[in-house]
């Protein structure tokens, strides 16, 4: 009787690891390649800040929550939190399609670096939906990397690169930033 019992449980782990191995031969064949020569969709853009400096509430698009003293002279833990406007062109005047929110931060004592996290919110007839950015803005590198890591509504789960070019840059004041948004993988 017990031989039975073991040709039975045997017949039944057999059965259960060719099920398995046709379920998971089913799902690799359908794995999505990336060419990362050929974006499925891509954007330019020009995002603009504002930093508020106590007397432009009007017009300040993003504010230093945190900014430490005597850290060095390249803004060494200061934390800013922004709402600023995306446009197609470098006027900041121009009708705005999306809106980028989230904060960076300076991460770096012996040079200028950020490290950004921010949500590009797109309300127009042409996109509905969100962008999801992260990664380390470094500053004195003519082009910089962030990737896109997620994304809402027409982004749905979307990834890819945004490349960032300071296109003008003001001080503390104004800077603006050309992002060149290519995405690899689009649902």
């Amino acid at each position: 009787m017990s031989s039975l019992v073991v040709k039975q449980l045997f017949k039944s782990l057999f059965s259960f690891f060719l099920l398995g191995l046709l379920f998971s031969d089913t799902v690799l064949s359908f794995r999505k390649t990336i060419d990362q020569k050929k974006p499925c969709k891509h954007f330019s853009f020009y995002f603009h800040d504002i930093l508020y400096d106590g007397d432009n509430v009007a017009n300040a698009t993003s504010a230093a929550i945190v900014s430490p003293p005597g850290l060095g002279n390249f803004k060494f833990g200061k934390f800013v939190i922004f709402d600023g406007p995306i446009t197609m062109d470098r006027n900041y005047l121009s009708k705005p399609l999306a809106r980028a929110q989230g904060f960076y931060f300076y991460d770096m004592k012996m040079d200028f670096n950020a490290w950004f996290c921010y949500t590009l919110v797109f309300n127009s007839t042409e996109h509905k939906g969100t962008l999801n950015i992260m990664g380390a803005d470094l500053m004195m590198e003519p082009t910089r990397d962030l990737s896109v890591v997620g994304g809402t509504g027409d982004f749905f789960m979307a990834r890819g690169i945004a490349t960032f070019v300071t296109d003008l840059f003001q001080g503390a004041k104004y800077f603006r930033v050309k992002m060149d948004i290519k995405l690899y993988d689009c649902y």
